[in-house]
């Protein structure tokens, strides 16, 4: 299913554990790590495909995660010719994608890539929110650093230590001075990836 400009719905998806460190897997047979994704069947809202990519890609079924946010739009990146089949060539361009981030509720033991008989990763881990976009093919690394950008504003920030300031007696929290408390830290900023 494509649309008039030649571009494939799809979804991507970023999974954070409770430390904000993002799930990254390693492609099967190759040396190339990237995130989940794939392809919007006919019929299916873009939450229906990721559920149905997480399950198939990671294992992982509605129960283990939560939707913390998406992208507002569709990111597009054209796909080389050289990867694309000959029989589709000049009708396809590429894939538009939404991009949804979760946070994990399940446990690790609950991954599992194996659970359809075309597994898409071998190998998967942890990794820092802003990952190396090098070890990602080079075609998609733009919609990474979108993807990572637009949805880095949904991370969990550490919270406050409330009870090491706690306001005066009979004073209520939000009539504390902001000035007397703790400043949070701010979240790092994307490498510069070239």
């Amino acid at each position: 299913m494509l649309d008039r400009e030649g571009f494939r719905p799809n979804v991507g998806i970023i999974l954070l554990n409770t430390h904000n460190e993002v799930w990254w897997g390693k492609r099967v047979r190759e040396h190339s790590w990237q995130f989940p994704q794939g392809g919007i069947k006919y019929g299916e809202t873009p939450e229906q495909a990721m559920f149905r990519e997480l399950e198939e890609e990671v294992g992982l079924r509605a129960e283990h995660v939560k939707i913390v946010g998406r992208t507002r739009d569709w990111l597009r990146y054209e796909v080389p010719d050289r990867f694309i089949k000959r029989d589709i060539r000049g009708h396809y361009r590429g894939q538009k994608q939404i991009w949804f981030l979760l946070r994990m509720v399940g446990r690790d033991c609950d991954v599992n890539l194996r659970l359809t008989s075309h597994p898409e990763f071998d190998a998967w881990r942890w990794h820092d929110y802003w990952v190396p976009l090098d070890v990602v093919i080079e075609f998609k690394r733009d919609v990474y650093q979108r993807a990572l950008q637009e949805l880095s504003r949904y991370l969990l920030r550490p919270l406050i230590d409330v009870q090491a300031r706690p306001p005066h007696r009979h004073q209520r929290m939000d009539e504390v001075d902001d000035n007397a408390l703790p400043s949070l830290p701010s979240l790092p900023e994307p490498p510069d990836h070239e």
